[in-house]
């Protein structure tokens, strides 16, 4: 981008990592397949750096179509620099492997995404990394739980399936003065909702499957660091996994990316509806969504966020199974499926109680997870009230 002024988010997402200039004025980056990259001379063979971000030594490491998306993707986060890998695993598990060896002690909030926790409790447990579980909202609280050999904090804020926001502030503040390191998994906000960097935030991790692609259609994680010492150690584990990303999903991100901002004005706007509207069934029990002013975590969301985006769940008052199924095996707009951040809307029963271990969720009822795609609200309502009904004929 040209110039020194100042730009808002819309515009970073129209204009960011682009420069047609160099592609005979053409809008959108081109799409480069590589695999062998050939060097003029033996001395500039001798200098390919494969753990050199934005250099291209071989097709696996990268072409400009990856390296373009990258750095729109800093550059809306405020970070020093991205990696895009080839899920939202990938970049979990990358991100945490290029920090711990065997002894190393870490914290991860008890909310998280649950393939993080079973990345921490299967393998990274093989080999000698002790994960400790903590409650998602103890805030500044964390520097009791911290050792001598703590390396890391992992956030989630808000969490997977129970929403509970974190003071991610606070808790960078306590982790920092011990010199640990602060990992935010920030997939629900995107870099439009929440600047994690602004925050102490130290790497900043998403699924840019979600909102980033925006349709269902590509698999892709990013990495987002803070410095250039962090973004070379992570890069150096992403080369040694030989985690990959093809330059036609790094194209369909590109398009998605620029799309993000009105994409997520919708997600917000929907979802908010609906979740009001939710708390007046007689059948829901409790709405979990940080944008609602009862929420526990409205308070931090206001003060950290910009925006909300179309995921969150609810509560039922208890059912039975038989009923439970005959809500969800029936609806027209809400298809089941796992992921989110698409077009389209989303239901999904689940179960937190089965996955808690260092706090208690304590709710009986039914916990249905939605994702508020881009459709009309009225429809989605109508989809909804069917199902309730439908649960009093099972």
């Amino acid at each position: 981008m040209s110039g020194n002024r100042p730009q808002k988010p819309a515009t970073k997402l129209v204009h960011a990592g682009r420069r047609s200039s160099q592609y005979h004025g053409v809008v959108n980056p081109p799409v480069l397949h590589a695999s062998t990259i050939l060097f003029e001379s033996l001395a500039e063979l001798e200098q390919a750096g494969a753990s050199k971000p934005g250099k291209v030594t071989y097709g696996r490491h990268g072409t400009p179509t990856r390296f373009l998306l990258e750095e729109a993707i800093a550059e809306l986060e405020g970070g020093f620099g991205t990696l895009c890998v080839s899920s939202g695993v990938a970049a979990i598990t990358n991100t945490i492997l290029a920090l711990v060896k065997p002894g190393d002690h870490i914290l991860v909030t008890d909310s998280t995404y649950f393939p993080t926790r079973n990345l921490c409790d299967t393998f990274l447990k093989k080999f000698g990394v002790e994960t400790q579980y903590y409650d998602p909202t103890i805030g500044g609280d964390i520097a009791g739980l911290i050792r001598d050999n703590t390396v890391l904090v992992w956030c989630e804020s808000p969490g997977s399936l129970t929403f509970e926001m974190q003071d991610i502030p606070a808790i960078a503040k306590a982790a920092h003065a011990r010199g640990v390191k602060v990992l935010l998994d920030n997939t629900w906000a995107s870099p439009i909702l929440c600047r994690p960097f602004d925050m102490g935030v130290d790497i900043s991790i998403q699924a840019g499957t979600k909102y980033i692609v925006g349709h269902s259609d590509v698999m892709m994680g990013t990495i987002t660091t803070a410095t250039e010492e962090d973004l070379l150690t992570c890069k150096k584990q992403v080369v040694l996994s030989g985690d990959a990303i093809g330059p036609d999903d790094c194209y369909l991100a590109q398009r998605g990316l620029r799309t993000l901002g009105v994409r997520l004005r919708q997600h917000h706007e929907s979802g908010l509806k609906i979740a009001k509207w939710l708390q007046g069934r007689p059948e829901v029990k409790r709405v979990l969504h940080p944008g609602l002013p009862d929420d526990p975590g409205h308070a931090i969301w206001k003060r950290d966020f910009t925006g909300a985006s179309g995921l969150f769940s609810f509560v039922l008052h208890p059912i039975t199974k038989p009923q439970l199924a005959n809500m969800v095996d029936h609806m027209d707009l809400f298809g089941m499926g796992f992921s989110w951040g698409g077009f389209e809307s989303l239901i999904l029963p689940s179960d937190p109680k089965k996955i808690r271990t260092a706090t208690k969720w304590d709710e009986d009822g039914q916990l249905i997870r939605l994702h508020i795609g881009l459709e009309d609200t009225d429809d989605l309502i109508a989809d909804l009230e069917a199902g309730f009904e439908r649960l009093k004929t099972a």
